[in-house]
């Protein structure tokens, strides 16, 4: 009993130090790729309030790629992937507005194409997290998946077709639109809302309803923005560039929040229940 109960203890140690390497090794990666993405640093003035808000944008999503992926270790298994998916959508964003950062300092001009890349990438996958949510507390199928994913494309899509010149600018404005209203009614009415009323715990419900109402809220400054920028004109494009990404900073970086939060309460419930 002695040399098991022993060799149990051996086992949970290995492990921990294996997940403090991990997280170690993860976090130093991140901090090594920090010099490399820094370039446009030296050119940045003062007085340049949209670059300003990139490079603060930029540090804010590598950060919270660390914290997320740090704080998978700290969740139950059923919530890593949620965890892990929120890494990805602030690591990839925070990768592109790196990019778009010395577009903007070195030619003054709006990156769009790099912007709408991190969009057709971290987009579906924030859609993703509802799924994997509702997926965690085991009442998730499907066809809630596709929806959601053939919503987000049928919302972007048309949008950088517009706004890169190949269709019509009130066209794509239009199909993107319809895209969006289509996910509104999945997440609130649909399949996916009445699951996440009727089954999640109260700390999910609050999550959940926090989440669909960033998609509603913060995701509407990006049809505004569209429609003041590219069919009144009226917009500054510096003023829209600053609203943009602050925009992003929400609808990522608070949106995984919601998940953290949601994974880590129903994590600490679940340890209190087994003590």
């Amino acid at each position: 009993m002695i040399t098991k109960n022993g060799h149990d203890k051996t086992s949970s140690f290995s492990l921990n130090q294996i997940n403090i390497n991990l997280k170690m090794i993860a976090t130093a990666f991140f901090l090594l790729m920090l010099p490399n993405f820094a370039n446009a640093a030296a050119n940045l003035a003062a007085d340049d309030f949209v670059g300003i808000s990139f490079w603060l944008i930029s540090m804010a999503l590598m950060a919270a790629t660390v914290f997320f992926l740090w704080e998978t270790q700290s969740v139950t298994a059923k919530w890593k992937t949620s965890l892990v998916v929120s890494g990805l959508v602030t690591f990839i964003a925070a990768v592109h507005y790196f990019y778009m950062r010395d577009v903007w300092i070195t030619t003054q001009s709006t990156p769009t194409v790099y912007r709408y890349i991190d969009w057709l990438l971290t987009v579906p996958l924030l859609m993703i997290e509802f799924y994997l949510i509702l997926r965690a507390i085991g009442v998730a199928k499907a066809g809630i998946f596709w929806r959601l994913l053939i919503g987000t494309l049928v919302m972007l899509i048309p949008g950088y077709m517009a706004e890169a010149g190949f269709l019509n600018i009130i066209v794509g404005f239009v199909i993107g639109m319809i895209g969006w209203l289509y996910i509104l009614y999945e997440i609130f009415f649909g399949e996916a809302g009445k699951a996440a009323e009727r089954e999640a715990s109260p700390a999910v419900k609050y999550a959940y309803k926090a989440m669909r109402w960033i998609v509603t809220v913060g995701w509407a400054i990006y049809p505004i923005g569209f429609v003041l920028g590219y069919m009144t004109g009226t917009v500054d494009q510096d003023a829209l560039n600053i609203v943009y990404n602050f925009a992003d900073l929400v609808n990522k970086v608070a949106f995984g929040l919601l998940i953290w939060y949601a994974a880590t309460s129903e994590s600490q419930g679940l340890a209190e229940k087994q003590v």
